[in-house]
């Protein structure tokens, strides 16, 4: 059946099945029992893949829910329930790669696609040997969830939503405008290899967002909060997170109403912990997805054992940090997740691989083959990606500092993967004078290069953090959740600039 025509009685199945079986035997149920994508159906499947001389396919199944309310000043804007669900197949030949995809779950538009992702990856013909058996594996589970954010009611979520913007407008007048977002999805997604290889996952999402508006005179401001995760109704409860979430973004607002123009020039930068984490996302994690380094076009090709940042910086990604935003039971193409370490003490150790570059490199894939959904082929992404804790005191860090700045959070940056240069956009930050954050500034960027600055990073405190499930990763038309994480880091040396 067609992603188009999938009845409400279908998603309310899909919903009954997460509920009442675990999430492995729901995927399994909803596919096979419910779509009739059997075995056989996929043996045929991968033949049909494979007639053309691919020496390696696989098929990634796909039903997703998505919901989403979002409230601005007062107002409920939107309030939407999207399904995105069908099948893609994808073909490995050598270097070439094809890929095709179905919105419909029927035996002949599935196998159309197969015939198509084949021809564009073709050589001589091939079939699954008769002895050809699957393995039905069970991952181990990363976020465990008894009950999803998507289980709540929709006068439940939007009362969430009115709470929050309440809390928001009553922290100060001066607060004239307030948008609040919340998202919850549930994915159940089967992975089948040609090497027989069967995978199944349910993969919850959260997601709460609030942005604020401040205002007094001519002077305009924003402060925003966010939360979200692989997490469920167990986390909402652990907390009072309309409150929590309100109060931040508008305080942030309020707060940087006193800001002042930043200094400008070369000087010491500290990153806060958490969400600072988006600049190594950034400046270090993407040079080193292996596809840029097959291609020879980041900053670290060819540099695996080579110093390449200080002695205080190890450096992993990780798709097994629990109920993070950026964990994975398995990637897309149905390797196990793992923490992966990419940077041990200033030395290269590895890249983020998928399979393709993982046989390009004679080494083995290492969970990063991820995908926007069945429609999209996988490529080599991060998870969560963070820089370990060190052993120096934060307090110690700010006061070793004559005059700098500390970034405390950013809006997002650029980097150019060939050489490593960057530009980023910090929005709450402080003037560091005499050891000690004096006053929030505005308007500046810091300017650098990922290798040198990581070359530069002189301190590293013990108040490691990730951050708050917020943060999407957009590549080759692809966005996928992430995660990232830091310390109080020092960076003796950068750039300044003005906006």
């Amino acid at each position: 059946m067609k992603a188009a025509e999938l009845s409400l009685e279908t998603r309310n199945i899909a919903h009954h099945l997460t509920k009442t079986l675990s999430g492995d035997e729901a995927v399994k149920q909803l596919f096979e029992g419910q779509m009739g994508i059997d075995q056989m159906s996929v043996r045929r499947l991968l033949n049909a893949a494979l007639h053309r001389g691919g020496d390696f396919a696989d098929i990634h199944l796909e039903y997703s829910t998505r919901n989403s309310v979002v409230m601005e000043d007062g107002i409920i804007k939107n309030s939407a329930v999207a399904v995105v669900s069908g099948v893609g197949i994808r073909v490995v030949q050598d270097d070439q790669t094809g890929y095709a995809y179905s919105e419909d779950f029927a035996l002949k538009p599935m196998l159309h696609a197969a015939r198509t992702a084949a021809a564009i990856a073709s050589g001589g013909e091939v079939s699954l040997d008769e002895s050809f058996r699957f393995n039905e594996l069970v991952p181990r589970d990363y976020y465990p969830v008894l009950e999803t954010v998507t289980d709540l009611e929709l006068v439940q979520k939007i009362e969430m939503v009115k709470r929050t913007e309440a809390v928001s407008r009553a922290y100060d007048e001066r607060i004239n405008r307030v948008t609040v977002a919340m998202m919850d999805a549930l994915n159940l997604t089967q992975v089948v290899t040609s090497e027989g290889t069967i995978l199944r996952d349910t993969r919850p999402m959260f997601r709460m967002n609030v942005h604020c508006v401040s205002q007094e005179g001519d002077n305009i401001q924003n402060g925003s909060s966010g939360i979200g995760g692989r997490v469920g109704l167990d986390f909402l409860k652990q907390a009072d997170h309309a409150a929590i979430l309100g109060e931040q973004a508008a305080s942030e607002a309020i707060l940087l109403l006193g800001a002042k123009q930043a200094p400008s020039g070369l000087m010491p930068v500290i990153l806060g912990p958490a969400q600072s984490g988006i600049l190594l996302h950034e400046a270090v994690g993407h040079p080193l997805e292996a596809d840029f380094n097959r291609k020879g076009t980041s900053a670290y090709s060819e540099r695996i054992g080579e110093k390449v940042a200080s002695d205080l910086c190890t450096i992993y990604d990780s798709g097994t940090i629990p109920n993070e935003r950026g964990a994975i039971n398995f990637d897309d193409e149905g390797v196990p997740s793992a923490e992966n370490l990419l940077i041990e003490n200033g030395i290269l150790r590895n890249y983020m691989h998928d399979r393709i570059s993982a046989r390009h490199f004679r080494t083995n894939p290492t969970g990063n083959g991820r995908r926007e959904s069945y429609a999209h082929y996988p490529l080599p992404r991060m998870t969560s990606t963070y820089l370990a804790k060190g052993e120096s005191d934060p307090e110690e860090i700010v006061g070793s500092i004559k005059k700098g700045v500390y970034c405390q959070e950013f809006s997002g940056g650029q980097v150019d993967i060939s050489n490593g240069d960057f530009v980023f956009v910090p929005t709450v930050a402080w003037l560091v004078e005499d050891g000690k954050k004096t006053v929030p500034i505005k308007n500046f960027t810091l300017i650098g290069n990922g290798p040198d600055a990581m070359s530069k990073v002189s301190m590293v405190g013990s108040d490691f953090a990730m951050s708050e499930g917020i943060w999407t990763c957009g590549k080759e038309g692809q966005n996928i959740p992430v995660g990232v994480g830091l310390p109080t880091v020092l960076i003796s040396e950068m750039t300044v600039g003005g906006m």
